[in-house]
């Protein structure tokens, strides 16, 4: 008889009670039931900590409020008891440093996006993750989505021809009206160069954009001309944008994010343009994917475990049929959902599904070429090959075995 799968068990830094993605990647881990959350260190409040611990039920000796404190309290527990992997739900300075530590200490990460302050700084992940044999994975919700997966497959499978055009969009406006200066923390740290680094709005929802326009597209953008806007009085980084890029593979496009568009919500919206046809889908709409094709009607292609044309790796990634809409905490459970499955095969080296450190290196090189571009009076700026960078330290960890 088949023994029963144990959730994999999850600890969790950041993402106290009153921090919207820290419930948001809580009620995502724990929707398939394949992650359990069992210990964190929230906040380094600690009354939100205690609260934020009773509120997930908890045992109180497995929430501390030095993050330090959880990893060395964690590794000392019976390996059938302590937490197999962490989740890092904080601003964007502490990723690597938490990341790092974590993997060090023999624990598989999942981290929020982007994945460090700099470049630079993301440059200790990857020793630290060949040597700790561990799993790293990066949250970009948007890389759940099922019909993210079904444009990625018919673009792969060549029904557009040859790509032509890349255009990427993420309008929002919730920091038109300057919460920062109003208390939201939330605003505060996303504009605080200190907290986010080189970039505000390019790095929080820019990535996002980056990154699903390489996953669909499948190439790899490597010049681009920036510019960059605050149109807040006194906030220290981006809260617009506008990208002209150029792909390796002979493709040109627009990215556009802005958090100042009064009234948007999170259109982010994709559209791909081939010789033969072309894909649209957005975000706010996620069930619908538009197929426009020469000499032919326009398609729809509609979620749905249910629903005909979904390629397999679209249909597994949804649980209702069609009608009954899967959003955005869905996606995000699908990543958690390969990730604890990749845990569980012990997998050496990526979780099948989940975005991984070299996605992670990727955008914080479109961050770095974005900053540079921006003031650059060059029309072109490169994006550095962190794949190349990556094949060197394999190579050379080769060579040390």
């Amino acid at each position: 008889m088949a023994q029963p799968l144990m959730p994999v068990r999850m600890g969790m830094i950041g993402g106290g009670d009153g921090a919207f993605i820290g419930k948001v990647h809580r009620l995502a881990a724990a929707l398939d039931g394949h992650i359990e959350l069992v210990s964190g260190s929230f906040s380094r409040t600690d009354d939100n900590n205690r609260r934020t611990g009773a509120l997930c039920g908890l045992s109180p000796e497995r929430v501390h409020t030095d993050w330090r404190a959880l990893l060395e309290a964690e590794r000392q527990l019976p390996e059938d008891q302590r937490m197999q992997m962490v989740a890092i739900v904080t601003p964007n300075h502490l990723h690597v440093p938490m990341a790092v530590a974590a993997l060090e200490a023999g624990f598989h990460v999942m981290s929020e996006k982007p994945a460090g302050l700099s470049l630079e700084q993301t440059q200790a992940l990857p020793q630290a993750l060949a040597d700790s044999g561990r799993l790293y994975g990066l949250s970009h919700t948007y890389l759940g989505y099922p019909l993210v997966w079904q444009a990625r497959d018919m673009v792969a499978r060549n029904e557009l021809g040859a790509l032509r055009k890349i255009h990427v969009e993420y309008p929002q406006g919730w920091l038109a009206d300057q919460p920062e200066a109003q208390g939201n923390k939330q605003a505060a740290w996303r504009t605080d160069p200190a907290f986010s680094g080189a970039s505000g709005c390019m790095a929080d929802i820019g990535t996002h954009a980056f990154g699903l326009a390489e996953f669909v597209s499948g190439h790899r953008i490597d010049a681009l001309c920036a510019a960059l806007g605050i149109h807040a009085e006194g906030r220290q980084l981006d809260d617009d944008g506008d990208v002209l890029f150029k792909t390796a593979e002979g493709a040109s496009g627009t990215l556009t994010v802005s958090q100042v568009c009064t009234g948007e919500e999170n259109g982010l919206r994709l559209r791909i343009h081939g010789e033969t046809g072309s894909l649209e889908w957005c975000q706010m709409a996620p069930n619908s994917l538009i197929h426009r094709r020469a000499q032919a009607p326009m398609q729809i292609f509609r979620g749905g475990i249910d629903q005909p044309g979904l390629c397999d790796e679209a249909r597994r990634r949804f649980r209702l049929p069609g009608g009954h809409p899967e959003g955005y905490l869905e996606a995000l459970a699908n990543l958690y959902s390969d990730f604890a499955h990749a845990i569980r095969a012990q997998n050496a080296h990526d979780a099948e599904g989940v975005p991984t450190l070299a996605s992670g290196l990727r955008g914080m090189a479109f961050i770095e070429a974005v900053t540079a571009s921006h003031r650059s009076s060059e029309k072109w700026t490169s994006v550095t090959d962190t794949d190349a960078y990556l094949e060197a330290q394999r190579r050379q960890a080769t060579q040390g075995e």
